[in-house]
């Protein structure tokens, strides 16, 4: 069966979960998968010299179980997850994985249809994290629920840890030979989502050409 799968992956706060979910709220017979599901527990988590956990690694995260997770979706992609029953039939069944480390294993290198990574300036992305730290004070004394670190930052970590391999990775990038749409992660939630829409209903379009002439 025809699938198509969407690659969004990017800096750390730079609003990939939150375009995930607002393009499967817009786009037929669609699925996501994130990364963030598959992290190790910390107990297993490696610590560098300087004392950080090194989270923001490839080896922090269970890919195989991601892999796993991905394949019994395209084994049977009308019924795998939790996906948009919006469509008919006759639409191809879609596939979103987000998360920060998708470009730089090599294992899913030959999955995407359309890829976007997300980019935010230095002193933006720090600034959400620190948001995001204090979401999850208010969190904890008013037990509501929101996305918080486990475990939270400590001191240092972002500019000893998460910039540094965010930086590192992308590089990392610049030797992909497929096409990556880059994408402004400052931009307002309602533009990017209207941005990637829009290429999406493009890709789709010609994908569905391609179905008819073969």
């Amino acid at each position: 069966m025809k699938t198509f799968v969407i690659g969004i992956s990017g800096v750390t706060n730079g609003g990939k979960t939150t375009l995930a979910k607002n393009l499967q709220k817009h786009l037929p017979n669609c699925s996501v998968i994130s990364q963030d599901d598959f992290f190790k527990p910390e107990s297993e988590i490696e610590t560098d010299t300087n004392g950080f956990l090194q989270y923001d690694v490839l080896e922090a995260l269970n890919m195989e179980k991601m892999m796993s997770t991905i394949s019994c979706w395209m084994e049977s992609p009308r019924h795998s997850l939790v996906s948009t029953d919006s469509g008919s039939t006759e639409e191809i069944p879609i596939l979103i994985i987000e998360g920060f480390l998708l470009f730089n294993y090599k294992p899913l290198d030959t999955l995407w249809n359309r890829s976007y990574f997300l980019t935010i300036p230095y002193e933006e992305c720090k600034r959400r994290r620190r948001h995001k730290e204090h979401q999850l004070i208010e969190s904890l004394s008013q037990h509501i629920s929101t996305r918080v670190y486990k475990p939270p930052d400590v001191p240092g970590y972002f500019d000893g840890h998460v910039w540094p391999m965010y930086l590192k990775h992308k590089q990392e990038m610049e030797n992909i030979t497929w096409e990556i749409v880059y994408l402004d992660g400052t931009k307002s939630e309602k533009d990017l989502f209207s941005q990637v829409y829009e290429d999406l209903i493009q890709e789709l379009a010609k994908q569905k050409c391609l179905q008819v002439t073969t």
